[in-house]
């Protein structure tokens, strides 16, 4: 199994130093100076807290375009949804960093998963619901991105209709169906409706 290429990063000497000796003892992960993020798969960051975690990863700003590994002292929800924006794939209590552990979730974070304490996934569904219940739902938008009129425009797509008898099933105007499908197209920054049919696929929508 090729080896993840890891960077370490923490403001603490003492907690740098010893990620680093942990992870470079590994045989399953290669440690690549800091100074070269754009090099390396997962980079695994040790803060006090979620937030400070948060704030570190946007000073990194466009230097950091790879899964992110938090290893904090204090498990509290503040800055959750922030942390999963600036790419967070993990996060591990710094008493549940054992070496193995560390390395299991690194290696997840470098194959695209994630990892949350049970505590803080229950908090970012609750986040999540309420994001759905306050924002999207009272604009006429779904946890997909697209309105209820939208829905019906994409499923009718996925059966092979154009947009004629699109607009004969759903009683709108030609006009009217090639307006929706421009929306989605744009907001959504897709290239084409077999694009939209894809990305509604993907979101669990059809």
């Amino acid at each position: 199994m090729e080896r993840v290429r890891v960077a370490v990063l923490s403001s603490d000497a003492i907690t740098h130093a010893g990620l680093e000796s942990c992870l470079d003892s590994r045989a399953e992960v290669l440690v690549v100076p800091n100074r070269n993020l754009v090099e390396v798969d997962v980079v695994v960051l040790a803060a006090e807290r979620l937030t400070d975690g948060v704030t570190a990863l946007r000073a990194l700003g466009a230097d950091l375009e790879r899964s992110a590994v938090l290893v904090i002292d204090q498990l509290d929800p503040a800055g959750l949804l922030a942390a999963v924006e600036c790419g967070v794939a993990a996060v591990i209590p710094r008493t549940a960093a054992t070496e193995d552990h560390l390395i299991r979730v690194i290696q997840v974070a470098a194959t695209g998963g994630g990892v949350l304490p049970p505590d803080l996934m229950g908090e970012l569904l609750r986040e999540i619901a309420r994001l759905q219940r306050e924002v999207l739902a009272p604009r006429g938008i779904s946890a997909s991105g697209l309105t209820p009129r939208e829905l019906d425009v994409v499923r009718l797509l996925a059966e092979g209709l154009d947009t004629a008898d699109i607009a004969e099933k759903l009683a709108y105007s030609e006009r009217t169906v090639k307006n929706v499908i421009y929306g989605m197209t744009n907001r959504l920054k897709l290239r084409n409706r077999p694009h939209v049919v894809a990305y509604a696929m993907r979101a669990g929508v059809i």
